[in-house]
């Protein structure tokens, strides 16, 4: 099977055999997936400050027992 013939059939299968969503099916989805990546980018730094706060407690202590 050469390139072009490759290219023809791909364009062949985009243009007649893929069923494209339609404009409020993708803008629905985009505010999905907008929300829930909000939603987990919040939840990452809260955890991320959690431990971060714990860590120093945790140094913190340890150095004050050893200075």
């Amino acid at each position: 099977m050469s390139v072009a013939n490759f290219i023809k059939g791909s364009y062949h299968e985009f243009k007649d055999k893929v069923e494209w969503p339609k404009w409020s099916e993708l803008q629905s989805s985009t505010i999905v997936i907008t929300v829930a990546t909000v939603i987990l980018a919040l939840f990452v730094f809260g955890v991320d400050e959690l431990f971060s706060k714990a860590i120093k407690n945790i140094i913190d202590l340890l150095s004050s027992l050893f200075i």
